[in-house]
């Protein structure tokens, strides 16, 4: 190697050493050191060369350690603020869920005898599910309902809809295949009730049977308890608020846990066996004290209510019975109230189905010296585009008490997700 060359290089170490080793407070540029000082420099042995790149090794194994403790602390940063912040919404997302339904029903129905024509488009249910699971064993539940669009008052004292809350409650699985609820739920009864969602069920009107003598929709407030008899066998009992129905009006005695008159209670129990494929059979019965809440004496009232659901293959086929037994006192024949129906169905393709219904009901079946039985026949399309919605169309003919019939058509769209 040239002498100058060597002596530069070496000029070089020398100066990185002394700056490493802190043994100059300033140093001096190689590029300005003249050819004497150059000249001057004793060349170095072998023993001092190698001494020089293992201080130089160590200088640089010290800062690679300095960077990868800073490296780890950022890590270490980033990690706490993504196990604070960032893992906690995520865990929230998972284990919150939302879903809804809803459904725009078109009616073209021409009335009899008095029965006015009806001719509208109403936007009939908006509602949104939320959910939270807390933990494995304890979660939340709730469904918010907007019907009929909007909420307005107009000078007939008619709002125009409603705004309700349907469901909240918490459910916790105290034991194995058994849990209870407590707040506001729906009560078990029927096959619409708890399962309402627009593309579950043909027609797009719900059934009258069950909107005018269990009714659907009902829900209360209190504790229910519910589980696994056995396989294929399960039960439901509940304790919760009741009907305000002096009159003996069910549909409207509804309080809707809205302030709802705590004074008279009810209590309702179910069993459901489901153990062969395709059947469902379940049985209610619900009993209240009194009816009207604070009068004397009180109207006690229990209702009966039991149907089935079969389905093979295509074909399915729905019956329901139910009934009211009052105390006599409630008068105007509404001691005993009834109505079933029964609807076979039938999927002709996976999305395209027909059906046809027959219903009966009578709310004023305690008075014998009245015409007060009701019946409707219904036959109509379901077309489900797709796996939640549902496009529908049927034809109603009724047969009503004085002839006051609305027969027509119904069209409808239906989802829920």
């Amino acid at each position: 190697m040239n002498k100058s060359v060597l002596a530069i290089t070496l000029a070089g170490l020398y100066a990185g050493n002394a700056i490493a080793a802190n043994k100059v407070d300033s140093p001096t540029p190689v590029a300005v050191i003249s050819a004497e000082d150059i000249a001057s420099m004793p060349i170095p042995s072998a023993a001092d060369m190698w001494k020089i790149i293992q201080q130089q090794n160590a200088e640089l194994v010290r800062l690679r350690g300095n960077q990868q403790q800073t490296d780890a602390k950022v890590e270490a940063t980033v990690d706490a603020v993504e196990n604070s912040s960032l893992a906690s919404a995520a865990e929230w997302v998972n284990k919150t869920s939302v879903g809804g339904y809803g459904e725009i029903h078109y009616n073209n129905l021409e009335g009899k005898n008095g029965q006015s024509d009806k001719d509208q488009i109403d936007n009939h249910r908006f509602v949104l599910f939320f959910g939270h699971q807390f933990t494995d064993d304890v979660r939340f539940f709730s469904e918010l309902e907007v019907e009929h669009g909007f909420i307005a008052d107009t000078d007939d004292g008619d709002t125009g809809g409603e705004v309700e809350v349907e469901q909240a409650f918490i459910e916790w699985d105290f034991a194995e295949n058994h849990s209870t609820k407590i707040g506001q739920f729906l009560i078990p009864v029927g096959i619409m009730n708890e399962t309402h969602e627009p593309d579950t069920f043909y027609g797009v009107e719900r059934n009258l049977v069950e909107k005018n003598i269990i009714p659907v929709t009902w829900w209360e407030a209190g504790v229910g308890v519910n589980g696994q008899i056995t396989d294929g066998l399960s039960y439901d009992v509940a304790v919760h608020s009741g009907l305000d129905a002096a009159d003996g009006n069910i549909r409207s005695g509804r309080q809707k846990v809205s302030k709802a008159n705590a004074d008279s209670g009810a209590i309702t129990g179910r069993i459901k066996y489901t153990g062969i494929q395709g059947l469902e059979l379940a049985a209610t019965v619900q009993h209240q004290q009194d009816l009207s809440q604070d009068s004397a004496p009180a109207i006690e009232a229990t209702l009966f209510e039991a149907h089935a659901v079969y389905q093979t293959g295509p074909l399915t086929v729905k019956a329901l019975y139910a009934m009211w037994d009052i105390d006599e006192a409630v008068g105007s024949g509404r001691d005993e109230q009834e109505g079933y129906y029964i609807e076979p169905s039938y999927k002709l393709t996976e999305n395209l189905g027909v059906f046809a219904r027959y219903s009966m009901w009578d709310t004023q079946a305690g008075d014998s010296l009245i015409d007060s039985e009701k019946k409707q026949t219904d036959i109509g399309v379901n077309y489900w585009l797709t796996q939640g919605v549902v496009l529908k169309a049927d034809y109603q003919n009724e047969d009503m008490p004085a002839g006051q019939d609305r027969d027509g058509i119904n069209l409808g769209v239906g989802w829920s997700f």
